[in-house]
């Protein structure tokens, strides 16, 4: 997020789920309740409150996060238990194999997976290199 507050406009953030539901058997539920949580208006601090309560991704908690948040946690159930968004979560995941992702967190600079530092100064660093002709 801080990188995103450094460059602003001249940096094109996209964000692909990659639910790893061999460490995180509820992990593709997580997902989709981000993605929920997202269309009513709160995708960053659902995924902030997700990435906090790692150990706890059950429906149950899934609903007392939506609930803290201020959301309507009947309407992000029912859409994370209908599969609502699981297409986009299949989607995300499928593209991020052929990518060559095998966990997360994994970046892409200009199209190119970088395995560098994730420190933020490297990260700068990295996004500040010229772009290459593919």
């Amino acid at each position: 997020r801080e990188i995103q507050c450094r460059l602003g406009d001249d940096l094109c953030f996209a964000f692909r789920h990659f639910p790893l539901t061999n460490v995180h058997p509820h992990a593709e539920h997580a997902a989709e309740a981000a993605e929920a949580a997202g269309e009513q208006g709160s995708f960053w601090p659902m995924h902030e409150t997700l990435f906090a309560n790692q150990n706890a991704l059950d429906d149950e908690s899934l609903a007392e996060y939506a609930a803290t948040l201020g959301l309507d946690e009947t309407r992000l159930i029912q859409e994370v238990i209908s599969g609502a968004y699981a297409g986009r979560i299949r989607e995300d995941f499928k593209s991020g194999v052929r990518a060559g992702v095998n966990g997360t967190p994994c970046f892409f600079i200009n199209g190119k997976r970088y395995d560098g530092s994730r420190a933020l100064e490297s990260l700068l660093a990295a996004v500040s290199q010229p772009a290459t002709i593919m």
